[in-house]
């Protein structure tokens, strides 16, 4: 039996160490989806589609950067093939440009289109967000945070989501301060968050 773990995260950066840490205990990146805010155009294709294997997106060759911590260079080429390597761009209404990879894509790309029943919320119950907390993850996208999910087997499920809760939001805490501020709930025609709007939010919850 498999079920599905979900974790909102505060940014990219952060949400790319979750991954980065589910494969590195076994977690096939098939299993795995992520879902980033590009509200404040860190991604762009032209700098994915680079010349050299770019795995955490630093402009750097990840061959020179595993010479350089004493990795093997197999190990690096390999490790691009993995989920971070499929990123790709689309408009999700309501939250904006998102980046994403994953088996949760094709839910996304039904957003995206305006088919997908229930927009972002229908999309992020369905990869297992629980619908009173879909509201608050769809928010958290908004202001520029990221959705990390992952399938795992039952029998694993505790560790993992020890290793997807280490840079993890506390929902009830991120909760709590949106509703103090006169935040009730997602709204598909709300305005999507500008990088400043962003970059704001990231200093509010540092």
């Amino acid at each position: 039996m498999t079920v599905t773990i979900s974790r909102l995260y505060n940014s990219y950066a952060e949400a790319r160490e979750a991954v980065n840490n589910l494969e590195a205990v076994g977690v096939n990146n098939s299993d795995i989806s992520i879902i980033a805010s590009n509200a404040d155009n860190w991604y762009s294709p032209d700098r994915k589609a680079g010349a050299f294997p770019d795995r955490d997106l630093n402009g750097k060759d990840d061959r020179a950067e595993a010479a350089g911590t004493g990795a093997g260079v197999g190990a690096a080429v390999g490790g691009a093939a993995g989920l971070l390597a499929g990123l790709g761009l689309m408009a999700i209404p309501g939250v904006g440009p998102v980046v994403a990879a994953g088996w949760l894509v094709s839910t996304l790309a039904g957003v995206a289109a305006g088919g997908a029943t229930g927009g972002v919320i229908g999309a992020l119950t369905q990869a297992g967000v629980a619908g009173d907390e879909a509201d608050v993850y769809a928010e958290g996208l908004r202001r520029g945070g990221a959705v990390v999910s992952a399938r795992v087997a039952d029998a694993d499920a505790s560790r993992l989501k020890a290793v997807m809760d280490r840079k993890a939001i506390k929902l009830t805490d991120r909760s709590a301060a949106y509703r103090k501020a006169g935040w009730q709930s997602f709204d598909p025609d709300a305005q999507p968050y500008s990088a400043e709007q962003v970059r704001r939010e990231r200093e509010l919850f540092r």
